[in-house]
Parts: C-alpha cells; structure tokens; sequence
C-alpha cells in the first residue's frame, strides 16, 4: 500500500468520525451545546469549532492558497450543531477531494504554512497527518465532554480497520459511499 492510499483512508474515516459525532450531537440545542464543560476548550461549540477554524486553515495551506492566514483569523464560529455539521462536513469533503487527486510523489510536495510572523515548510504527508491528529486530538475532548449531557458518546475509533467494515455500514450509506469507499483498494470483511 502507498502511504497516499493509507492518507486517504484517515481522511475518510476522519470524514465518517466527524459525521458520527456531530450526528450525535444534533439533539443538544444552542446552550448546551455552548454551555459550559470541562476541556481544553471549555464548550463543545469552542472546541469543535477550532477544530473546523484549523482544518479550514490547513486545507487552504494543502491548496497553496495566498490568504490563508487571512482566512483563518476571519473565521466565524457556528452557533449551532447543524451549522457546525455542514461546515464540517464540507471542509471534511474537500480534503478527501484534495487527497483523492493526489498522485505518488505529492506526499514529498513541500506545503508553504503562512503563520502570520513567518512561513513555515513541511512535506505535505506531514501537513496531513498533523491535521489528523489535531481532529483526533480535539474530537476526543469533544467526545469525553458528552458525558456531561444526556447523550451517550458514539464509538468513533473502528474505521481504519477492514475487519470492522461491519460496524460503519450505516455511516456509509448516510454518506451515500460505497461499502468499499473507505479503503482505497483493499479489500474487506
């Protein structure tokens, strides 16, 4: 397996974990879901819109974009969980789109990140998996702070594994993907 192959998983499953999360999430109306938590970010609304402020920001930096930073600083937090999903799941969309364009040798592509005093490089795989572990970072705060609501958090760690294919048949369907979508070429249980 290519390593652009195994960077297209993660963004898939990162894709189906947001869903998953902020599906669960859809009850909670706007004061609980800014009410006060326990957390780096103390809100599910704060939290979980730094983590779609910071994607939007690495997908304009993935894209070469010369305003990213601006982009970034006139970011406006959603008020609600389904402004938060639909946010979420187009920025979600467009890096499975960047990362399903791209072709071996892109992953040595040297990314320009504008951080405002400075510019700073890195080789874009490691652009994409620090936006990854930023989302898995945040989102397991977010899922640790619905133990204080009345919502059960969802299971959101079985999607890199084939033999769990099983278990994200309704995720994948809700997303209008194939069974296979989520494994680039391999095949599953």
């Amino acid at each position: 397996m290519h390593v652009l192959d195994l960077l297209l998983t993660q963004v898939r499953a990162n894709r189906l974990a947001n869903h998953r999360l902020l599906a669960a999430l859809a009850p909670l109306g706007e004061a609980e879901f800014a009410g006060p938590r326990v957390g780096f970010f103390p809100s599910l609304a704060l939290t979980l819109n730094h983590v779609l402020a910071v994607d939007i920001y690495y997908i304009d930096a993935l894209h070469g974009l010369a305003d990213m930073e601006t982009r970034y600083r006139a970011f406006r937090p959603c008020r609600t969980v389904a402004a938060l999903g639909e946010h979420q799941a187009a920025s979600d969309e467009r890096l499975i789109a960047f990362c399903a364009a791209l072709r071996p040798g892109d992953e040595l592509r040297d990314i320009a990140l504008d951080r405002g005093r400075e510019i700073q490089h890195s080789p874009l795989a490691y652009v994409l998996q620090h936006l990854l572990m930023h989302q898995t970072h945040h989102r397991g705060q977010a899922h640790a702070m619905l133990s204080s609501t009345a919502i059960a958090p969802p299971q959101l760690d079985e999607f890199l594994m084939p033999s769990d294919a099983a278990l994200h048949r309704a995720d994948l369907a809700a997303l209008g993907w194939p069974a296979d979508a989520l494994f680039s070429g391999m095949q599953t249980a």
